[in-house]
């Protein structure tokens, strides 16, 4: 079975990507099922059902997205094997632009859109530089300049990744990206597989459930963020 990652910041068009994609492959004669993983709530398992792709949805909840990912990316994969996929397509939140879902051996995608600013490929962290493509969405609603700007800062950001723009209305631009990720073998097992980078520190006390704030109640992975007067405590969370 093959199976490949999407990754993105909200609002992306990740998953109108996706099913121009399964449509793809549906003319390949290959079956498509997505899990897609989310924070608090989502609705996009409803446009794939309506897209005829069976779709199983994974919701973090309080935990950190990241790690609910990697903690259940092995049951997405059994089950898509049980439901007798082709293909698994696995779709992360990539909630806070460090998310780091790719897995080696396993086709990477990053989508990101022209309207994000240009600025924001230096601001998103291992989705984007990990990635084998990154698909480059809403061209039509921006000029062919800011097109070449926003890929030319692309590039910058990951110089080995192919660049496809997708309009994910029309379906223009997913033909390219499946001849992209075809040539990609299946694989026989999830198990022991190696991420591409590693996942977002943790634990901290608020990872744990803490809610008060001070120094006091902090411990596990913390990180002081530096001034130009150092801030001190007193002993009794007050800052000096």
């Amino acid at each position: 079975m093959r199976m490949i990652t999407f990754a993105g910041s909200a609002s992306c068009g990740k998953s109108s990507v996706i099913i121009q994609l399964a449509r793809r492959l549906s003319e390949a004669g290959l079956r498509a099922v997505v899990v897609k993983f989310d924070c608090i709530s989502t609705q996009d398992e409803e446009r794939y059902r309506e897209a005829g792709i069976p779709v199983t949805v994974g919701l973090a909840g309080e935990l950190c997205p990241d790690h609910f990912y990697v903690s259940n990316v092995h049951r997405a994969w059994a089950w898509a094997s049980g439901a007798g996929s082709d293909v698994l397509i696995v779709e992360s939140a990539g909630l806070c632009n460090r998310c780091s879902p790719h897995i080696k051996n396993i086709p990477a995608v990053c989508v990101i859109d022209n309207l994000s600013g240009i600025h924001t490929p230096r601001k998103i962290g291992p989705m984007l530089r990990t990635a084998d493509v990154v698909v480059i969405t809403k061209g039509d609603i921006v000029s062919q300049a800011e097109r070449e700007v926003f890929a030319f800062r692309v590039r910058q950001a990951n110089p080995r990744a192919r660049i496809v723009a997708v309009n994910g209305l029309t379906g223009q631009g997913s033909f390219a990206l499946w001849r992209i990720l075809e040539p990609f073998p299946g694989l026989e097992k999830l198990e022991d597989l190696m991420l591409r980078f590693t996942m977002p520190a943790a634990l901290c006390s608020y990872c744990l459930g803490e809610r008060r704030v001070g120094y006091n109640h902090q411990i596990g992975n913390t990180r002081s963020i530096a001034f130009d007067k150092e801030v001190k405590n007193d002993g009794v969370g007050h800052a000096l």
